[in-house]
């Protein structure tokens, strides 16, 4: 792989862990779209992500930077999300287990899966493997328990009905 491929694989990666950082912040900060596009854009917010190190018996956090990302794809991604959020919420809603409400989902957690639908639904040209792993990895980056494995089969069965129905 080309290291051009390569860097431009890392910003739609980052620009898909911003996009979810968006999402939460725009749902539950109820800030405006556009104003939380611009300061990502601007590295305003979401430059830095923390880590947790374990070495030996201590723990700590360290700030680490974000590499760039593809502004244009996060901007895409965060505004389809706004703008089809209800859409998506109905169909993630229409996937869950009998009892289960996305309502009652953890923020990080529902901005994630909003996220990963829409691309799902809306991005064909970019594989379904694709999208799955990055949003499980995501997953995993913020969660630690069941979170993930659920996320893959959701994001899954998802996949399977959306794109064989030609969405």
């Amino acid at each position: 792989m080309t290291k051009f491929v390569s860097e431009k694989i890392k910003m739609k990666s980052a620009a898909r862990l911003a996009a979810v950082q968006a999402t939460y912040m725009i749902e539950y900060g109820q800030l405006p779209v556009d104003k939380v596009i611009k300061d990502f854009i601007n590295g305003e917010v979401g430059r830095f992500v923390i880590e947790d190190e374990t070495n030996g018996y201590e723990e700590r956090e360290e700030l680490v930077e974000i590499g760039e990302m593809d502004t244009s794809y996060f901007a895409e991604l965060t505004r389809g999300v706004h703008e089809k959020k209800e859409y998506m919420e109905k169909a993630i809603s229409h996937y869950l287990k009998e009892g289960w409400q996305f309502e009652r989902f953890d923020g990080t957690l529902r901005s994630l899966l909003l996220c990963a639908t829409y691309e799902l639904i809306n991005t064909l040209d970019v594989d379904v493997k694709v999208i799955i792993q990055e949003y499980v990895d995501l997953a995993y980056a913020f969660f630690a328990k069941n979170e993930p494995k659920m996320v893959n089969a959701l994001l899954d069965q998802i996949a399977k009905e959306t794109r064989l129905a030609g969405n």
